[in-house]
């Protein structure tokens, strides 16, 4: 007797996948960039070519006026008027934020309406009127209102050339620095607020501590800008001959008719000094954003 046993069954080999056909990378073309490229160079040789070929702009009388005592002294003003005009500006500005922001009404009302005179009034209409309050007012008094005065200033002695000018720059200032400063601070999350208030913390506190901190992430691109502006802004000063850098220009050419390169050392000044703002501008957002951007 013999025994026969079954085949073994046939194991099913799995097939190897196809090889995926090589992919071609092809990249992306982008010829009307390089158009624009090109053409955007040209202009750009063209126009510095024109700058240093071209006899009009007389580079040798800008080198002889840039640093001139009276060019100095000039943009010393400017600095000067920018500054204080920021200062007082700003300072008026968070004043006039918070009551925008406050409870009650009045203040609210108050705060609106300056801001809305003052923006809607043109800049060198008040600064006319700064300069020409001698006219309408002869003296300031302090005293009781609508009642005896105890101290009293000459207008024409107090309100000077000068004064008149920090005056309009600074409330006119105020007006934009206020919007800026409640934009800045509605952009905090109320959650926070309520957070530090029901752990105790002072009202005071947490508008320095936690508000404000926070809130110049969005203040300082704003704030930056209104200070340029008004750096450049204060050549409107010139109305009241007040010897800031655009006036003593003016004054020079108008003597040796060298208009060019007179208004091309203007232009230097401010580039130079308005670049200098933004090296300021980029260090102080980069200190105030710490830990919101990687």
């Amino acid at each position: 007797m013999s025994l026969t046993s079954d085949p073994p069954a046939t194991r099913a080999v799995p097939k190897e996948p196809a090889a995926a056909p090589e992919l071609v990378v092809v990249p992306v073309r982008h010829p009307w960039r390089w158009v624009a490229v090109v053409v955007t160079a040209v202009l750009l040789v063209q126009f510095v070519h024109g700058l240093v070929t071209n006899p009009g702009w007389e580079w040798d009388v800008f080198a002889a006026f840039f640093t001139t005592e009276t060019v100095l002294r000039a943009v010393w003003v400017t600095l000067q008027l920018t500054f204080y005009g920021t200062a007082l500006g700003f300072a008026i500005g968070i004043v006039l934020a918070f009551m925008r922001l406050s409870a009650s009404p009045f203040l609210r009302s108050v705060a609106f309406g300056y801001i809305w005179a003052f923006r809607s009034i043109p800049l060198i209409v008040q600064l006319l009127f700064w300069f020409n309050l001698a006219y309408l007012y002869k003296e300031l008094s302090v005293g009781i209102p609508f009642g005896p005065s105890f101290l009293s200033f000459d207008t024409m002695g107090l309100v000077g050339e000068m004064s008149a000018a920090v005056l309009g720059l600074a409330l006119h200032q105020a007006a934009y620095a206020a919007e800026i400063v409640r934009g800045g601070v509605l952009a905090v999350d109320e959650g926070q607020l309520q957070a530090a208030a029901s752990l105790g913390i002072p009202r005071l506190r947490q508008v320095r501590r936690i508000v404000l901190p926070q809130a110049m992430r969005s203040i300082l691109p704003n704030a930056a800008n209104e200070i340029i502006s008004l750096f450049k802004g204060t050549s409107i000063v010139s109305v009241m001959a007040i010897g800031e850098l655009f006036y003593q220009v003016q004054v020079v050419y108008g003597r040796n008719g060298r208009v060019v390169p007179l208004l091309m050392v203007a232009t230097a000044w401010y580039v130079l000094l308005t670049t200098a703002l933004s090296v300021v501008q980029h260090y102080v957002e980069r200190h105030y954003a710490k830990g919101s951007v990687r």
